[in-house]
């Protein structure tokens, strides 16, 4: 088996903490993933970044990785012994597990397994392994492990919501395709989970589910706020003066708002439930616009002379700061 170096594939040290692991899996992942990446080995090296990540973010799986290397799974298997321990044997007495009472027994076995893999291995208080359980045959059976990533969505893409492929990688460092339906409204930081998606169980064991972290892209026009979409709209000076409408965009269709008559900017303009979307036990949020008075860069020589008319009929009026807030529909 050729020896793959775990932290050198991330790019981390050795004695680097969880956090330092997930933040250099975050930024490679995203820099290799098949759907983005243009990379010529993207998909081979997104493969090998999420078996490093698989293993090191695991506590257990690292303690045992950094002891047997990747003959960890082998002996978490309980296949071939890792390199220096071919002789290593284990004596439970004269029967296949132990004799009777006085070598142990059956004790003497789950106490075995419990020096290996902790209390919950050897069966004890609700663990997730037992023995037995593979269609009345004698074999482990033990779920799959939940497999986390995470998912960075347009707001656009969040708002909607509905099915989506992604590309996934599974415990054996492979990339899979799978369909997964987004729920309309969903939040950043909000965990979507697929049942049955991630790591296979062992024996009648059934699979782990995948847990999507979603994260909110940055977006060019809307701040979100709660689930109130917060925005600025550009108006000419003689639509702020004499008022007018115009077109607001939201995550969807346009809305057609009206600009009232004497808008100064930083007037702000709310048009009720269009903003993000509300979750099953939460309404819509609302849209705000903030109003902002542009002039053009350059002006014609009409358009010159009428300002300056403008300038000797306004005189010297007092200049009014920005209105409370109106709402529209």
């Amino acid at each position: 088996m050729e020896y793959k170096d775990y932290y050198q594939v991330l790019g981390v040290a050795r004695t680097a903490s969880a956090d330092e692991i997930q933040k250099a899996y975050r930024k490679l992942a995203r820099k290799f993933h098949p759907d983005v990446s243009k990379e010529p080995n993207a998909e081979a090296r997104f493969k090998e970044i999420a078996e490093a990540y698989e293993v090191l973010k695991d506590a257990d799986k690292r303690a045992k990785y950094d002891r047997f290397g990747q003959a960890w799974k082998a002996r978490e298997a309980g296949g071939a012994p890792p390199p220096g321990f071919e002789e290593f044997r284990f004596d439970f007495g004269g029967t296949p597990f132990g004799g009777g009472a006085t070598s142990g027994g059956a004790s003497g076995f789950s106490s075995f397994f419990e020096m290996l893999f902790g209390q919950a291995a050897a069966g004890g208080n609700g663990g997730w392994a037992s023995w037995g359980g593979d269609e009345g045959r004698g074999g482990w059976a033990r779920p799959g492990a939940n497999r986390e990533y995470g998912l960075r969505l347009s707001l656009e893409e969040a708002a909607r919501g509905g099915v989506r492929e992604l590309t996934v990688p599974d415990g054996a460092g492979e990339a899979r395709r799978i369909r997964v339906n987004l729920p309309r409204g969903v939040r950043s930081g909000q965990v979507v989970r697929v049942p049955g998606q991630g790591g296979s169980g062992r024996g009648s064991g059934p699979a782990g589910d995948l847990l999507l972290r979603v994260e909110h892209e940055p977006h060019a026009r809307f701040r979100l706020e709660g689930r109130d979409l917060r925005t600025t709209l550009d108006v000419a000076p003689w639509e702020a003066a004499l008022g007018g409408e115009a077109d607001l965009p939201t995550l969807a269709e346009p809305v057609r708002i009206r600009v009232p008559a004497g808008t100064s900017s930083g007037r702000r303009i709310r048009v009720r439930g269009r903003g993000f979307p509300g979750g099953q036990s939460e309404s819509a949020g609302d849209l705000i616009a903030e109003l902002r008075v542009v002039l053009p860069e350059t002006l014609s020589d009409r358009e010159r002379a009428l300002y300056e008319s403008l300038r000797e009929a306004s005189g010297e009026r007092t200049r009014h700061g920005a209105r409370d807030e109106g709402e529209t529909s």
